[in-house]
């Protein structure tokens, strides 16, 4: 992959991110972050060579993580404060993760030979990214204590499950 292309799927997965959360926090407009990311997954995706392995890749790990979300909404850890949700989580939920999720299809697949070393930065930048939106008042902790345990447990569970099994299907050894 050419630094040229992991600065511009590194850029459009942060400007996502900021568009998600100022869109939602300084404008009151959580369709900035939707429309952003909606955005950046279809040009993503235009320029994608192989792209069953793109959705087989994007689909496996954003579904989880969307579904850890909305499940520690519900038992009440946390909450998104936002002004537009669909179900439990804000619109912008659902491209946020599928663009997180492009992270995985072609960049963090460097650390299939540093698995430990890609689980244990799981471990901490996984929740720590989450807490960010604390003091952001993008959420609201109600416990923290499983707050981090859950968190922490999912994203190691989600990178071993990433480096262990999906890097080894069949997509990855495709072009």
């Amino acid at each position: 992959m050419t630094k040229t292309k992991l600065f511009l799927i590194l850029t459009g997965y942060q400007l996502t991110w900021l568009a998600c959360i100022f869109g939602e926090k300084n404008y009151s407009e959580p369709l900035i972050g939707f429309f952003t990311g909606l955005t950046f997954l279809l040009i993503y995706f235009t320029y994608t060579q192989n792209k069953k392995k793109f959705i087989y890749i994007i689909l496996s790990i954003a579904i989880p993580g969307y579904l850890f979300d909305s499940i520690l909404v519900y038992i009440s850890i946390y909450e998104f404060i936002s002004t537009m949700k669909i179900g439990l989580l804000p619109i912008w939920m659902l491209v946020l993760w599928l663009s997180f999720a492009t992270l995985f299809f072609e960049i963090l697949v460097f650390f299939k030979n540093y698995k430990l070393i890609g689980i244990m930065l799981s471990a901490f930048l996984g929740p720590f990214t989450y807490y960010l939106g604390y003091p952001l008042e993008i959420i609201a902790i109600y416990n923290f204590y499983l707050f981090f345990l859950f968190m922490i447990l999912f994203w190691i569970s989600l990178m071993y499950f990433y480096l262990f099994f999906l890097i080894k299907k069949k997509y990855y050894s495709e072009a």
